[in-house]
């Protein structure tokens, strides 16, 4: 079963390709998704990972608080996004 992950922290100039490549040292990689922002399309600083629950284990274990592009990441699971009240 596939568990996502959480990433924070990282440079603006991080690509996916990078953080793919940062994280398939801990097994195979289903998915890498960076977040942008919507107005201006510049990254946001965090991301998610897609991996197999042991292997998302033993990445979340090596690479958090790790330095990456001259930030220490944060990687944890990702929570599900709570429930927003309607904004009307």
């Amino acid at each position: 079963m596939a568990k996502s992950i959480y990433v924070g922290n990282l440079p603006w100039a991080a690509t996916e390709d990078e953080v793919r490549s940062l994280f398939s040292a801990y097994g195979t990689v289903l998915s890498v998704k960076l977040v942008t922002d919507r107005e201006t399309g510049r990254a946001r600083g965090f991301g998610f990972v897609e991996m197999d629950d042991a292997a998302a284990a033993a990445a979340i274990e090596a690479l958090d608080n790790t330095p990456f592009g001259g930030r220490n990441l944060r990687v944890n699971e990702a929570q599900p996004k709570a429930p927003r009240p309607p904004r009307y």
